[in-house]
């Protein structure tokens, strides 16, 4: 989780689609709009799901928190992200 966000901070889209399921991933990734990463904490990782909250600047200025609780898959000895729900305020 704590690489996947470092990779987003650092703009690195060919990382985060390695660690992402073949069965999820999107067959591009633009990591280069402006966002500003912040900060991360992680909240809870327990079996195959992670919750966060990533602090992000928009490019607009904007502060946003994104929380998530993101599942992920081992496979081939490597922890994959397959997907994400929001979870309820």
């Amino acid at each position: 989780m704590r690489s996947r966000y470092t990779a987003y901070a650092l703009g690195d889209s060919g990382y985060v689609q390695r660690t992402w399921h073949p069965l999820t991933r999107p067959r591009s990734l633009d990591l280069r709009d402006g966002t500003r990463y912040l900060g991360l904490r992680v909240h809870e990782a327990q079996e195959e799901f992670v919750t966060f909250t990533a602090q992000l600047r928009l490019p607009d200025g904007e502060r946003y928190a994104l929380r998530e609780r993101s599942r992920f898959e081992q496979v081939g000895g490597a922890w994959l992200y397959v997907d994400g729900e929001t979870p309820e305020a």
